[in-house]
């Protein structure tokens, strides 16, 4: 049996630090879905909801934002999907 590499990383076990909820850290008791600024950093390029792990929102705001963002679309004011 050949002998294992020592160069493995050593933060695989290692847990991640959480982010903190921008919503939450700014104050934020209601996000709106007229207010595109603050919608748009959390779609992708495909105009998908990006995911809580990468964006660090909470499980509370993340609802409130997926709602904001279906309202949103539903009025037109962001696409579905993109070509």
């Amino acid at each position: 049996m050949p002998p294992r590499s020592a160069a493995k990383p050593k933060d695989r076990n290692r847990p991640r630090k959480p982010k903190p909820c921008p919503f939450c850290t700014q104050g934020v008791e209601y996000i709106d879905y007229k207010d595109l600024s603050t919608l748009k950093p959390f779609l992708n390029e495909r105009a998908k909801i990006k995911a809580r792990r990468t964006t660090g929102v909470c499980a509370k705001d993340q609802k409130m934002l997926a709602a904001a963002v279906k309202n949103a679309r539903e009025m037109a004011l962001i696409p579905y999907t993109t070509r």
